[in-house]
């Protein structure tokens, strides 16, 4: 992981005193980063990823079901023994969609603490938008005053607009401003369970249900995009777009033939528009069955793919900008920009107050 450079304090205080985790709890998802600082921005030392499902049924009940609880419950447990075997000196811990949706949300989140000692803090749609961003800064060209940064998730999908500007001094790089977000309120979970519960998975979807999909999303992006005119700013070249999500990392691996997910050749790499809704339109008349069969999809991808691909490609109708970027990297990764940051901070205030 690349990033800002700052060597603040020397090498055995600030950001290179400690060991940093952050858990990103999502509606899919349990993710774990346990990291130290580098020269470069920071070096991962151990890393969890399982599907857990936490939001499964959200949508429908309003509550989060006993099944994904205990499945979420144990996969934290692992991330909590990850944590203390790795002595984790700096943390921060973050619940998303699912959480926030869940009338039960809170008493899980109270469950894990008295479970795993692990403390979650319950973050906002524009919290997640400004992580994303930090995680995904350096990615954005300093020549392209505007950006649009797509995280799809699995309970929501969050769209951020941005200013560019090229970063003053010698260090490069963009300086970015957030002028805004909006969270759609469907993800790939949410999504599949609205429109293909109880479709069998030998048989595709029909044109109508994966055309449905796409309408859904470009229906609540429509609102977003002419408050901000980000249409007559693509016409304009002035905008460039990156994609951070399992769905646009699926399609660039797709995409560059590979038979097993390499995050190196993914992270960064770039997909014309065309290619994107080729692809997306390939996907959209493979059963579940079918899709099961494709390199980097697999059983634990496949029966949320049609759902990711419909998104994508609502995201690439409404705005026709011609590449995406692609970010193999997200909110845990903002969290530990964040940490290390306030690191930094503290150790120029004491040192401060010792002189």
């Amino acid at each position: 992981m690349t990033g800002e450079t700052t060597l603040r304090g020397g090498w055995h205080s600030g950001r290179f005193a400690h060991t940093f985790a952050a858990i990103d709890l999502g509606t899919n998802n349990c993710r774990l980063l346990v990291a130290k600082a580098s020269v470069e921005g920071f070096e991962v030392i151990d890393a969890y990823s399982r599907p857990v499902r936490l939001g499964e049924g959200v949508a429908l009940s309003g509550s989060l079901c006993g099944e994904a609880i205990e499945r979420t419950l144990h996969a934290l447990g692992v991330c909590a023994s990850k944590i203390e075997r790795n002595h984790v000196t700096r943390a921060r811990h973050i619940a998303t969609e699912a959480c926030r949706r869940a009338c039960n949300g809170e008493d899980f989140l109270g469950l894990v603490k008295s479970r795993t000692g692990l403390s979650f803090d319950l973050i906002p749609p524009a919290e997640e938008a400004r992580l994303a961003l930090a995680s995904c800064e350096n990615l954005l060209d300093p020549d392209i005053p505007y950006g649009l940064l797509i995280d799809i998730g699995g309970g929501s999908t969050e769209v951020s607009w941005i200013r560019v500007m090229p970063r003053d001094g010698r260090q490069g790089g963009v300086r970015t401003e957030l002028l805004g977000m909006t969270s759609v309120p469907w993800g790939v979970v949410t999504l599949t369970e609205s429109c293909t519960r109880g479709q069998p998975r030998e048989r595709p979807l029909t044109r109508a249900c994966y055309d449905d999909m796409v309408e859904r999303i470009r229906a609540d992006l429509r609102p977003f995009c002419a408050l901000h005119r980000i249409g007559p700013a693509i016409a304009r070249g002035e905008v460039q777009l990156i994609g951070a999500s399992g769905t646009v990392t699926t399609v660039s691996a797709h995409h560059l033939g590979l038979k097993r997910y390499n995050r190196t050749l993914v992270d960064g790499s770039r997909i014309g528009r065309e290619e994107v809704l080729r692809i997306c339109e390939e996907l959209s008349v493979m059963s579940v069955d079918q899709l099961t069969h494709l390199p980097c999809i697999g059983d634990d991808r496949a029966d949320l793919a049609l759902a990711g691909g419909a998104i994508l490609e609502a995201v690439c109708r409404q705005w026709a900008a011609p590449v995406i970027r692609v970010a193999d990297r997200g909110l845990r990764e903002g969290v530990l920009m964040d940490l290390m940051r306030q690191a930094d901070r503290e150790a120029d205030q004491a040192c401060r107050r010792g002189h």
